[in-house]
C-alpha cells in the first residue's frame, strides 16, 4: 500500500529530531566509555533491555494473525534494529565518526528514490537538491585529508545506512499489528536484541569486569539512545513523510561533532563551521519541501 500523504506539524519534527540527536552520541560513548572491539556486545546491551523494559511495560503483543504479519514485523526488527545496530557499531569501531557520518548521508537521497520508485511519488526537486547539498555539507564538516578509510568499516556504515533507509520505509508502511507506538517501537528492539544474541555470544570476546563508568554508558545507550530515541524515531515515522523522517537523520552526526567540540575540545573552525551551516539548512530545505508537497497533495 503506498504510504499516506499528511501535513507536516513542526511540534513532530522536533520531537522526531531529538532522536537522531541523541544518536549522535552513540560515537563518543563508544570510543570514551566502552569495552573496546565489542561491536555485537555493545549493540546488544543497547537494545534487548530496552525492549524488554518496553514489551513488560506496554503489555499488547501484536495482534497478527497470520504469518505474513510475523514475517514483516520480523523484517523491521532485522532491518531496524538487528542489521542497523550490528553494522553501526562495527562501523563505530572501525571508523572515524566523519567518515561514518559521510557515508550515512546518503540515506535520504536513498529514501527519495524508494518513494519515486516504489510510491511513484517524485520528491520535490528542492528536497532532492537539499539531500545533495547535505552530503556536501557532511563532507566539509567531517572530511579531513587524512581521514582512514577502513573498508570494512566503510562496509558496514553503508549497509547500515541502507538498512535503516528500508527500515523506516517499510515501517511507515506497515506500522505492523495496529500498536501503538511504544509497544511497536518494543516489539522491535525485543526481536532484534533476540537476533543479535547468538551473534554476540559468538564472535565478540568475552566482557571483563566492567567499571562503574562502562555500566553507566551502557545503560545511556540502552535507555537514552534506544528506549527513548526509537520511540520518538517511530513516531515521527508514524506521523511524518519518510523523506522527512530520513532527512532528519543528518542531525546525528552534528550532535557528534558539536558534542566532541564540546567534550573533547576537538577543533571546529572554518570549513567545519560552514559545513554545520549547510546540513542544517538542507535538512530545513527537506522538511519545507515535503510540507509543500504533503499540503498539496491532498488537493491534487
Amino acid at each position: 500500500m503506498p504510504e499516506k500523504t499528511h501535513r507536516i506539524a513542526w511540534g513532530d519534527v522536533l520531537l522526531t529530531a531529538l532522536a537522531p540527536t541523541i544518536w549522535g552520541s552513540t560515537y563518543i560513548v563508544t570510543t570514551e566509555l566502552l569495552p573496546p572491539d565489542r561491536p555485537f556486545t555493545a549493540a546488544l546491551l543497547r537494545t534487548l533491555p530496552a525492549g524488554l523494559l518496553l514489551v513488560l511495560w506496554c503489555r499488547q503483543a501484536p495482534a497478527l494473525r497470520d504469518g505474513a504479519g510475523w514475517a514483516r514485523l520480523l523484517l523491521l526488527a532485522a532491518l531496524n534494529i538487528g542489521f542497523f545496530q550490528a553494522l553501526l557499531f562495527v562501523a563505530a569501531y572501525r571508523l572515524p565518526g566523519g567518515v561514518a557520518a559521510v557515508v550515512g548521508a546518503i540515506g535520504p537521497l536513498l529514501m527519495m528514490g524508494l518513494t519515486w520508485a516504489v510510491d511513484h511519488r517524485r520528491p520535490p526537486a528542492l528536497a532532492m537538491g537539499a539531500g545533495a547539498l547535505g552530503v556536501a555539507g557532511m563532507a566539509a564538516l567531517l572530511l579531513s585529508p587524512g581521514a582512514a578509510w577502513d573498508m570494512v568499516g566503510v562496509v558496514a556504515a553503508l549497509a547500515g545506512t541502507v538498512c535503516m533507509a528500508f527500515g523506516t520505509f517499510l515501517a511507515r508502511r506497515w506500522q505492523s499489528g495496529g500498536l501503538p507506538v511504544l509497544a511497536f517501537t518494543g516489539w522491535q528492539l525485543l526481536a532484534g536484541g533476540a537476533m543479535l544474541l547468538p551473534v554476540a555470544w559468538a564472535v565478540d570476546p568475552p566482557l571483563p569486569a566492567l567499571t562503574a563508568m562502562q555500566v553507566g554508558g551502557y545503560a545511556y545507550l540502552s535507555i537514552a539512545g534506544a528506549l527513548l530515541a526509537y520511540a520518538l524515531w517511530f513516531r515521527g515515522v508514524a506521523r511524518l513523510p519518510s523523506v522527512a523522517v530520513s532527512s532528519l537523520g543528518l542531525l546525528s552526526p552534528v550532535a557528534a561533532v558539536l558534542l566532541g567540540w564540546a567534550l573533547l575540545g576537538q577543533a571546529l573552525r572554518g570549513t567545519s563551521l560552514v559545513g554545520v551551516v549547510v546540513v542544517l539548512a538542507s535538512i530545513l530545505a527537506v522538511q519545507w519541501a515535503m510540507a509543500r508537497q504533503a499540503a498539496v497533495a491532498p488537493a491534487a
